[in-house]
Parts: C-alpha cells; structure tokens; sequence
C-alpha cells in the first residue's frame, strides 16, 4: 500500500471510529516518523496536503526531527512535533527543528526549555496514565505542579496533554487510562478557566486509535498503519 493509500485508510479508521461514539468535532492525524528517511517523510507531507488534512508528523527523536525537517518543511504548512522524550543537552537543537513539543514530563525540563527559547513554544505534558515503569511521563499526581510552571513560564504555552497507551489487548483497561489522561485535562480546564476543547489530548497509536477516540482523543499518532514497519535504527 502506497503512503497516500495508507493515509487515506486511516482516515477512514478515524472518521467511522468518530462517528462510532457519536463525535462531530475533528481529530487529527499524527504520522509518527520514526526511522523514516526524509524522502518518505516527504512523501506523506505531500500526500496529507494532497488530501486537504493538516500536515503534522511527530518524530520520536531529535536528530531524526534535524535529517527530515527541510524536506517535511518543503510542504508549505507542515508541522513538525517532537513525541519521544527530551534530553537535556537536545533543548537547543530541538528548538532549532520543531515547532512543539509532545513529551514534557517535569518542571525542571520546562524551565529549561523556557530559559533557551525566544519565542512562544505549545508544549503538551505527558503523562503516564498507564503506570508502566516503561512509560515516559509524569505521574498524575505531579501534573498540577507541572502545569503550573508552565503557566509561570515566559514562552511556553499550554497546549494539551499527552500519553503512550497501556500496551495490553484488554480494551477495558485501554480504555481506563485514556480515560483518566480526558479526566486530568478536563480538571486543568477548569483550573485554569479555559474550554476543554483549548486543550488538546494526544493518545491513540496504530493499534488502538478506536479506543482512544471513544474516550475523547484529539489528536492520534499513526506510524505503522501508514509507513508499515519500523526500519531497525
């Protein structure tokens, strides 16, 4: 299957996943470009403006976000996100290629990132919902005082929230946890006396975009279903 033909397949997953649970607003689709070179990166840039969607690709790691940015940013419109997690000393590069970042998961990584940038920059907060040791994330416990430094931030803006889903078959169980990241971002709406729909919640892979739009999934991160299998790194 070509990468338009791929898209347009998960378009489709998405839409009757959507009409499914009786939602109306849109949810976007997220290519997760890991190991992808910049020409097939491209390439789906190409075929998301083709077929009149927004033009997003996440990219787990920053130097992969730095080898495809120029040929992503070919596409006039394209955004590039940073979904896997930030180290330290990749702030500035990061800054340099991305235009948010999906994967903030503490204070002192927010304060840091604010003291390098010049200018507004969306962060999600992550959050490990699922409680996995093999997850990134805050915990739940620590995501008011994470959202309150944003908030205290001078460039960062508070752009919604973001979770790796429990790596289970057991829908339920799924489910549970997209359903506390919804629940943890609507008490943040109304903390900080915005609408829910302010607040962006990215959750939902290849393998379980349906659960997650059932629990009020903005935004779904597709890698496989689109680009097939990952190349080993």
């Amino acid at each position: 299957m070509s990468i338009p033909e791929a898209i347009a397949a998960a378009r489709e997953r998405i839409d009757a996943a959507s009409a499914a649970c009786g939602r109306s607003e849109a949810v976007t689709l997220e290519l997760a470009a890991k190991t992808r070179t910049p020409e097939e990166c491209h390439a789906a840039a190409t075929a998301l403006r083709d077929a009149g969607l927004p033009i997003l690709l996440g990219h787990n790691h920053v130097q992969e976000a730095r080898a495809t940015q120029a040929a992503i940013r070919e596409v006039p419109g394209a955004r590039v996100h940073l979904i896997g997690p930030l180290q330290t000393n990749k702030i500035n590069q990061a800054l340099a290629c991305v235009d948010a970042i999906e994967s903030l998961d503490s204070p002192a990584l927010a304060a840091k990132i604010d003291a390098r940038a010049t200018g507004p920059l969306p962060v999600f907060v992550e959050v490990n919902v699922s409680g996995e040791a093999t997850k990134h994330g805050c915990a739940p416990s620590d995501v008011g005082a994470l959202v309150d430094a944003v908030e205290a931030s001078i460039h960062l803006r508070l752009a919604g929230f973001m979770t790796v889903g429990l790596n289970s078959p057991v829908e339920a169980d799924v489910r549970a946890a997209y359903a506390r990241l919804r629940d943890i971002r609507d008490a943040t709406a109304r903390a900080l006396g915005v609408s829910e729909s302010d607040l962006e919640l990215s959750m939902g892979m290849s393998r379980d975009l349906e659960w997650a739009i059932a629990e009020g999934a903005t935004i779904v991160r597709l890698g496989t279903a689109v680009f097939g299998e990952r190349r080993l790194r």
